[in-house]
């Protein structure tokens, strides 16, 4: 049972990011499709914007890669995990799964709001950035607790 719990986390890790990334990087998307409508040149500069919130996925698919590598199952010998350990993995992929969701949501508003910006004043790309680039801060901070819970946790 305890390997189940141990899985359970990897896919929480994966799904709940991969899912704030995948609704951020559409809002954004929205937001990038009417200014390339009025203004093709901009494309580069937009998709960049829209891009942004697509990380928050990629931290949970590392969490789940490392979760289902610790486990031994990437390697085809899984490990005979307790149900405490196995509780314990599916804790230690909270972070990522529950952050990266979110903050893959606001991200993606706020990379919105950022091609708003590049719409009317496209000299101010870099600023336009850091909105965004502040929410994903909170992504990186529960990655790495993620991470560092994970590879501390005694298997076997």
């Amino acid at each position: 049972m305890g390997l189940v719990y141990a899985i359970l986390g990897a896919a929480v890790a994966v799904f709940l990011a991969g899912a704030g990334s995948a609704i951020g990087v559409g809002i954004a998307g929205q937001a990038a499709s009417g200014v390339v409508t009025e203004d093709p040149s901009k494309f580069a500069k937009v998709l960049i914007m829209q891009l942004l919130p697509g990380t928050q996925g990629i931290y949970g698919l590392l969490v789940g890669f490392i979760t289902l590598s610790n486990i031994g199952l990437l390697g085809g010998n899984a490990a005979d995990v307790s149900v405490t350990v196995g509780l314990e993995i599916l804790a230690a992929c909270l972070p990522i799964g529950v952050v990266g969701l979110i903050s893959g949501i606001y991200q993606g508003k706020t990379s919105a709001a950022g091609i708003g910006i590049i719409a009317r004043k496209p000299d101010q790309f870099g600023k336009a950035m850091l909105f965004p680039a502040m929410v994903e801060t909170y992504a990186i901070l529960s990655l790495l607790i993620s991470i560092l819970s994970i590879t501390a946790i005694k298997i076997g």
